[in-house]
């Protein structure tokens, strides 16, 4: 994996970390009112009082929890999964298939609900491309997580990080066939690929690990609706977007570099431009710690910068600004003036 892509998955670590750090419950007496969830922890009170020491607290941990799970399930592995392949999020609105790909894709949806067909890709996608005749149906508008399309074909991903029921697993293998007949009704000389991706494998042992056979006895009604093919699990996902080998530990060792109890701390030493003066080396170390290159490139080029500042005074402010802001976004407008500079 390249340096840049390496720093682009760093921000996303920091933008997280640091989002989640603003939101963390200090202080009990500032906790969320949630009465219903007191009165029943009551009763586990024994047993939560070996490991928490307040319930308040424990109620508020949980909610903020729940917005770390939902910031890592919702925004991190999506900005990730778009780094690595470039590609984006995709809606579209009105696109058509014909009466005869509506059709066929109901009888195959209830066909797979019924068990009276396994699902078999290859047998699906030659049943709802036959007719490529003129959409005159609007087909459901849909959307895709992951979408980049190259000459030949296009991609789009689902991404989910909870267990699917039987109701969604049906609601998206309808998508998908939708999905995929509109757009080569659209596109008829591209192979149109859309598939269900899965970060990690909450079964395996291994943190990069996978079992798929397993995965799909776990994840209900998956066998009934879904081919191997489909599904991309892992570290299986994580390569196929970068279509390198060993991408979930990259992105993994990223983490780990990043998650350490002086986060913060060192998370307000770079964000002070001042310290670059202050303390060279140790704000150099972070940088290269973080995998923030092109900040690393600033800093070993400062002296080089500062000259040219005592004529050119937007370069000046340039320079004395925080490298984040207050949404903790990362300045990409400021790194790439400075960088034009050298």
């Amino acid at each position: 994996m390249d340096a840049l892509k390496k720093e682009r998955i760093a921000l996303e670590v920091i933008k997280t970390l640091k989002s989640r750090f603003d939101n963390f419950p200090e202080d009990a007496l500032k906790n969320r009112n949630a009465p219903f969830h007191a009165a029943f922890l009551e009763a586990f009170k024994v047993k939560i009082e070996k490991y928490v020491t307040d319930i308040p607290i424990f109620v508020s941990l949980a909610s903020w929890m729940h917005g770390l799970n939902t910031s890592v399930g919702q925004s991190f592995f999506e900005n990730v999964a778009h780094v690595l392949c470039d590609g984006e999020k995709r809606k579209f609105h009105g696109m058509l298939i014909n009466s005869h790909q509506q059709s066929t894709i109901s009888n195959i949806i209830s066909s797979l609900k019924n068990g009276n067909r396994v699902p078999i890709l290859s047998k699906e996608n030659d049943e709802i491309f036959f007719s490529l005749a003129n959409g005159n149906v609007e087909a459901p508008n849909f959307s895709a997580d992951v979408y980049y399309e190259e000459e030949d074909k296009i991609i789009m991903i689902e991404l989910k990080t909870v267990k699917p029921n039987s109701d969604i697993s049906r609601e998206q293998k309808t998508k998908f066939l939708n999905g995929k007949a509109s757009l080569r009704a659209k596109f008829p000389s591209k192979e149109i690929f859309f598939f269900l991706g899965f970060p990690f494998d909450p079964l395996h042992s291994k943190k990069c690990g996978y079992d798929k056979d397993r995965f799909f006895n776990y994840c209900v009604d998956f066998k009934k609706y879904f081919d191997h093919e489909e599904i991309l699990l892992a570290d299986e996902l994580w390569n196929f977007l970068s279509q390198e080998t060993g991408t979930m530990e990259v992105i993994l060792s990223i983490i780990n570099a990043i998650a350490k109890p002086d986060f913060m701390e060192e998370f307000k030493f770079i964000n002070d431009a001042k310290n670059i003066e202050i303390d060279n080396a140790k704000y150099s170390c972070i940088l290269e710690k973080w995998f923030l290159q092109r900040e690393l490139n600033v800093v070993n080029n400062f002296r080089v910068l500062k000259s040219q500042s005592t004529e050119k005074k937007n370069m000046q402010r340039i320079l004395s600004q925080s490298l984040f802001d207050s949404q903790n976004e990362y300045k990409e407008n400021r790194i790439n003036t400075l960088l034009n500079y050298l």
